[in-house]
């Protein structure tokens, strides 16, 4: 992945919060600033796919990983899946709430 960036950078703080306040799943997901999703849609909504999905690389921490957002309509905001694998290496604990730093490439 290094060297490999995509074109456009963002870095902001996400919160974690459930998909559906009933749903405990096991999916978690960080929810990107409202006016950010706006931005990124805005500039980048052509290389959605179905469901609106779009290839990211993200980081948290020391960790990235080739994955993608989400655009929710219901929420007005794109959706960053958060796996296992990348909660325990950086050990964060997914509650309702809680922020955090997060970078993307598109």
């Amino acid at each position: 992945m290094e060297g490999q960036k995509q074109q456009m950078e963002y870095n902001f703080t996400a919160t974690f919060r459930r998909y559906k306040e009933e749903d405990d799943c096991g999916w978690n997901f960080l929810f990107m600033p409202n006016e950010l999703a706006r931005e990124v849609r805005a500039h980048f909504k052509y290389r959605e796919e179905g469901w609106g999905r779009m290839k990211v690389l993200a980081k948290i921490g020391g960790s990235e990983w080739k994955t993608s957002i989400w655009f929710d309509t219901k929420q007005n905001t794109y959706l960053l899946p958060v796996k296992a694998e990348i909660r325990k290496k950086e050990k964060i604990e997914m509650e309702v709430g809680k922020e955090i730093d997060v970078t993307i490439w598109i």
